[in-house]
């Protein structure tokens, strides 16, 4: 029996010797109805809940940490790759192995866990997905791949809505297609647009480095207290602005737009340079939903509005100007009479959507020639209601989905 088939068997007997970590409290058994949807949460269970570990946990270190690399090779894709979750599930000494053996995207060019959704892609290659857009529900669907399968059992990466306000527009990102509320602790981050269309925010419900962190500790004690419910997420991070350029002249051509990625300093281009990248979800997964005893009775939930305050700009202490994107500029076709860019067969139907995004240099940054050329994001239409997203470092999937979500709003001043 070979080493791969060993453990799906192992795994499965463990299934019901450990079913009850898998089924401890009520999120846990949420985040169990859920694992076909999206990726598996990396949260370790709180102090509090006693978990038995079982034979499980006696294996030796050195016996495990081979295994779980093995484990680790061979399941590449998913949903394959489940196989290297259920290893980090079954207590907590495979679980620190396997986040210990498991790397980052920009290291190894792979989705695991919830986190590596905020992590910086690979600088090798760029990571593939496709987005669904769901006219009738206003939801778009990220998954990754290259294109949707016959069987429809791609994985889901993350979801969104769009709301549409008096002001603005919101799209709201979250890590299931069924919960976009922000009291959940699935929400992770929005888009919102001004009044015209023609600028959006992006916000993430966690700073980028530990330093900001820090420096909003102060803020984030007065809205921790019991004066606010604990069940709303209390603070958006400012992380990146998408700019579209107005087209007042009514000229034939693509979309013009810039993206300014507070969160992401220009030196991560240069050789050497790194970008802020998370480890863990700031929010627990395991957080109890249920209003705690001391905000009960006569204390009322203050609720907060689409125009809340708490959004908050967030600049990367010390790292100089920020990585700012704009359109790799297309060529006009005489034989086809249209604008076309290289898009390496991943998109084939012609549409105003249609973008790549280099980065914008300037001659002091020192940038390589060779990195000014790469495409960092590109984003185009294969069917009806079916496009493309290809992202790379140093942006991540949570951040190339929102800068591709601000293309599904209309702009009519910009076309």
């Amino acid at each position: 029996m070979s080493l791969k088939n060993f453990v799906r068997e192992q795994l499965k007997e463990m299934k019901g010797g450990i079913g009850n970590v898998s089924r401890r409290g009520l999120e846990g058994r949420r985040w169990c109805s859920r694992t076909r949807s999206h990726i598996a949460p990396d949260h370790a269970a709180p102090p509090s809940m006693s978990v038995e570990q079982g034979r499980w946990a006696n294996l030796p270190p050195e016996l495990l940490l081979d295994i779980i690399q093995r484990v680790e090779e061979s399941e590449t894709l998913w949903p394959s790759r489940a196989v290297v979750v259920a290893c980090a599930s079954v207590c907590k000494s495979w679980r620190e192995i396997t986040k210990e053996i498991v790397k980052t995207p920009e290291q190894c060019g792979k989705l695991t866990f919830p986190i590596s959704l905020k992590q910086p892609g690979p600088r090798e290659g760029p990571i593939q997905c496709f987005i669904k857009r769901d006219r009738a529900t206003s939801t778009y669907l990220l998954y990754f791949g290259l294109v949707p399968s016959e069987d429809e059992k791609d994985k889901m990466l993350l979801a969104a809505r769009k709301i549409r306000r008096a002001t603005c527009t919101d799209f709201v990102i979250s890590l299931v297609a069924d919960d976009f509320s922000r009291a959940s602790s699935t929400y992770v981050g929005k888009l919102r647009s001004n009044f015209l269309g023609t600028k959006f925010t992006i916000y993430d419900t966690q700073p980028p480095c530990e330093a900001a962190i820090q420096s909003n500790s102060r803020l984030n004690r007065r809205f921790n207290s019991k004066q606010v419910s604990p069940r709303v997420s209390a603070c958006n991070y400012s992380v990146g602005t998408v700019s579209y350029e107005l087209n007042v002249l009514r000229t034939r051509g693509p979309r013009r737009m810039h993206c300014e990625m507070d969160s992401i300093p220009i030196s991560c281009l240069q050789e050497g340079g790194s970008v802020p990248t998370p480890s863990l979800f700031t929010h627990s997964f395991d957080e109890p939903s249920s209003l705690s005893p001391a905000s009960k009775g006569k204390d009322k939930v203050t609720e907060f509005s689409s125009t809340s305050l708490l959004d908050i700009p967030v600049p990367v202490p010390g790292a100089g100007d920020p990585l700012v994107l704009k359109n790799k500029a297309p060529r006009w076709h005489e034989q086809l009479q249209c604008w076309c860019l290289n898009f390496r067969g991943r998109v084939t139907v012609a549409s105003v959507k249609n973008f790549q995004l280099v980065a914008a240099v300037d001659p002091s940054h020192k940038i390589s020639a060779a990195e000014q050329e790469k495409v960092i994001l590109q984003f185009g239409k294969i069917g009806k209601d079916i496009f493309t997203m290809d992202y790379r470092y140093p942006l991540s999937a949570l951040q190339a989905f929102a800068i591709c979500l601000s293309s599904f709003d209309t702009k009519p001043a910009c076309e």
